[in-house]
């Protein structure tokens, strides 16, 4: 991706600050010939320089940042629950995308026919159709059990790259990061696995979801369908019809009893249940249930399951070893048997693993040593 700084919002911004170039260089500790080089376009910020140029200036990636339209990454977040995206963190997504492209040569050659839903359905019904199809191509009926596993095949099958990672239970804003390069045509999904066991598999659904409407990734629109589509395809109309079926003029306490069990049953949140259930109460125009939303976050947060990286890894922290392996034969993730290629045939260091991954440094130096092996 051939990049430039847009020296005139840069410009701009140092005016509004009552700065100089100099004292910019100063609070970005670098040198003052420095800024004039990336001013002049003779030169470019390295990332940890342009991430905190953009967030010295209050710049955006695309305010900062002249590159083609067709060659800048487009990123989806999957958020925890009431976090806000920053443009700080919209800014380090795009430098992680502007990264990425370069691991690209290295990766296996990826599929080029691939699953697309073309108008994605909001619609319950049409929906309903589009998860059949899905569910059909997998190998299982309505009724069935979807296990991560199947999800992760379909991921490799249409040319996503998963990047299994610890982002941390509470630290970090987000669950999942899908990046797409547009002119390169690769999608990276990174999926936290410091996350709930239950709710993972949503996660992976929500970005199974972006993949295959990839003209709506970063759009409102695009989180709308793809936390519709998860839902459906984790608990489609079949379950939820036999849910209610179970539930009809029985008490509150029946019918919180079967919802836990038809959640446990399936490996997903109580919350999916309930909510799929309410979508289907709502399309037959049914009596609704008698819980509402509220009592099931409470339900939901009385008990919570292991965390997916308790699960996989005992004792936390995992050796780099075990963690390349997991990301290998769990999650079926080429990703790290690219970058160790890449780390040995372009004696790349440390600072790139950690700005890709954004992960802490100490973190980065031991898996450079493992993939320098």
């Amino acid at each position: 991706m051939q990049k430039a700084i847009h020296t005139e919002n840069v410009k701009n911004a140092i005016r509004a600050l009552g700065w100089t170039q100099k004292e910019l260089a100063f609070q970005l500790g670098v040198t003052g010939q420095a800024v004039t080089n990336w001013m002049k376009g003779n030169d470019f910020p390295r990332p940890d320089k342009l991430l905190k140029l953009a967030t010295t200036l209050k710049l955006g990636f695309g305010e900062l940042v002249s590159v083609p339209k067709e060659s800048v990454p487009v990123i989806a977040f999957r958020k925890k629950g009431g976090a806000k995206t920053t443009d700080e963190h919209v800014t380090k997504a795009m430098v992680m995308g502007a990264l990425l492209k370069a691991l690209v040569p290295f990766l296996p050659a990826l599929p080029q026919l691939r699953r697309q839903v073309s108008a994605p359905p909001t619609d319950y019904d049409a929906l309903q159709a589009v998860v059949a199809q899905v569910r059909k191509s997998l190998g299982l009926g309505e009724g069935a059990i979807l296990h991560y596993e199947q999800l992760l095949s379909e991921f490799a099958e249409n040319g996503a790259i998963v990047i299994p990672v610890m982002w941390g239970a509470l630290q970090n804003h987000k669950n999942a990061l899908h990046i797409l390069l547009p002119q390169e045509n690769v999608t990276f999904i990174f999926l936290n696995l410091d996350t709930h066991l239950e709710d993972f598999k949503f996660w992976m659904a929500h970005e199974l979801a972006h993949v295959f409407t990839t003209e709506l990734a970063g759009t409102d629109e695009g989180e709308d369908f793809a936390d519709a589509f998860a839902g459906a395809l984790l608990f489609p109309r079949e379950l939820a019809r036999k849910v209610y079926e179970q539930l009809a003029g029985q008490t509150k306490a029946h019918e919180a009893k079967v919802l836990k069990a038809f959640a446990h049953e399936h490996g997903i949140s109580l919350y999916s249940v309930f909510a799929e259930v309410n979508r289907y109460v709502d399309s037959q125009g049914l009596p609704a249930l008698k819980h509402v939303g509220t009592d099931i976050h409470a339900m939901r947060n009385a008990q919570r399951g292991k965390l997916v990286s308790e699960n996989l890894f005992a004792p936390l922290p995992p050796e780099p070893a075990a963690y390349l392996a997991a990301a290998e034969r769990q999650f079926q993730s080429s990703f790290f048997q690219a970058l160790r290629r890449m780390v040995q045939e372009k004696q790349i260091g440390a600072g790139y693993i950690q700005q890709v991954m954004d992960i802490p440094m100490q973190d980065a130096l031991a898996l450079h040593g493992e993939l320098t092996r």
